[in-house]
């Protein structure tokens, strides 16, 4: 009779193989090879933490509870497309200089202490829907929360938007943050956003209704959502372990783990990182260049902006 362990592996492996079955269905007429992925990556370091949030609290300084800020490094409760825009090129923490978008979530304590990110964290840009040569960038100013800060824990474990969970060491599907993390390891999470806009509104009510997920069944965009924008994928680690009894989000509980994402990247380059990468079935770095298909060529220079651009 089999092990329980090993059913469990056989059960895994079968998991894993229908999900490369399914990310390499489709392609592209006339492709000339197996398309197994559709991103890029944006890697951004903190810039600041601060209590503002310019998506809930527009305007009210101190209004919300801690956030830690990715990208541009003037964003505050004030802050604008246009004020974003405005902070000029480099005005940010993100690779690309021409990426002034603003990217936030809770912050992070160990009781009393702040715990940020510290080194260059991963925000993934891919496609959410099967037919990823579909997708077309975000339009300027667009703007959005992802997750909720009032979900339970069941709510944070069924949620479309959740992959792994929290996670640290051999430690994984955590739908809070655990209470021991190995020593030395980090505190992990990674959450997907909704990938489906309305195309007509850049925010809603309650900074969610304009967009939504994909159906899982069909890997589609819903009727009343028709457009395919990029899906973001926050991938977030944290320096901190052992134990982890005081550990908490500026927001609550583990599952109250949410980010916001306010759009200010340059269109151009967006657009072309959007149309090599996610487009083209590539797996970019920041750069647009895939590792294991070197001749597609890359997207930015070493200055990680568009050729021509000092």
């Amino acid at each position: 009779m089999a092990t329980k362990a090993a059913l469990l592996a056989c059960t895994a492996a079968t998991v894993l193989a229908g999900a490369f079955l399914t990310a390499a269905t489709w392609s592209p007429a006339g492709a000339d090879d197996l398309v197994t992925h559709h991103e890029f990556q944006v890697n951004c370091s903190p810039s600041h933490h601060q209590p503002d949030d310019p998506i809930v609290f527009p305007g009210l300084p101190g209004a919300s509870h801690d956030h830690t800020f990715l990208g541009n490094k003037t964003t505050n409760a004030a802050s604008t497309t246009q004020s974003l825009q405005a902070a000029g090129v480099g005005n940010t923490t993100c690779l690309a200089p021409d990426d002034l978008s603003a990217y936030w979530f809770p912050t992070v304590y160990n009781g009393n202490q702040v715990v940020l990110p510290n080194f260059a964290q991963v925000v993934y840009y891919k496609s959410g829907i099967l037919d990823y040569t579909k997708v077309v960038p975000f339009p300027p100013g667009l703007r959005y929360v992802a997750g909720s800060v009032t979900a339970t824990q069941d709510e944070f474990q069924h949620a479309p938007g959740a992959i792994e969970g929290w996670e640290c060491g051999d430690s994984f599907h955590n739908w809070d943050i655990p209470v021991n993390c190995v020593a030395g390891s980090q505190l992990n999470i990674r959450y997907q956003a909704p990938s489906c806009w309305d195309g007509v509104h850049l925010d809603s009510a309650d900074h969610k209704s304009h967009l939504a997920y994909p159906d899982r069944a069909t890997l589609t965009c819903p009727a009343d959502h028709p457009v395919a924008v990029p899906m973001l994928e926050f991938k977030m680690a944290f320096p901190v372990s052992g134990d982890m009894s005081g550990v908490h989000l500026a927001s609550g509980r583990g599952y109250s783990w949410h980010y916001d994402f306010f759009n200010a990247w340059d269109p151009e380059t967006l657009a072309a990182l959007v149309k090599h990468c996610i487009n083209g079935g590539l797996q970019c770095d920041p750069r647009g260049f895939d590792l294991y298909k070197p001749d597609r060529g890359t997207v930015l220079g070493p200055n990680y902006r568009l050729p021509g651009r000092p």
